[in-house]
């Protein structure tokens, strides 16, 4: 048998969907346990370099958003990283490094009118 929630306005719910890298994915997690927030892991990968990326979904009420946002970006930082880049004017196509910003938390905040257990 299923349960519908919420029943009432007051017990309004939200969904976070953060993509972090994945080796900040499980420090992340670990942190809103803590503080008693309930967090799904999903791996997934990165368009832009291919990277091994995570999706965390993350549900809670609206008054613990700021908190898990914290949280999320206290634990997944940004770093620096080199990808090769061809010189166009070059006679030979050497590749230069060139650096990109990868990391931290991309969020997501989405309202929850509904949702069920079964």
């Amino acid at each position: 048998m299923s349960e519908a929630r919420p029943t009432n306005p007051s017990d309004r719910q939200n969904l976070l969907i953060a993509v972090v890298q994945s080796q900040d994915a499980e420090i992340a997690r670990e942190a809103l346990g803590k503080l008693g927030i309930t967090v799904e892991r999903l791996p997934s990968v990165g368009g832009f370099l291919g990277r091994r990326n995570a999706t965390l979904l993350i549900g809670l009420p609206p008054e613990k958003i700021e908190q898990a946002q914290e949280v999320l970006h206290e634990n997944c930082r940004q770093r620096v990283e080199f990808i090769a880049v061809p010189l166009e004017s070059a006679p030979l196509p050497l590749p230069t490094p060139t650096p990109i910003t990868v990391g931290g938390a991309t969020i997501f905040a989405l309202d929850v009118e509904h949702y069920e257990e079964l």
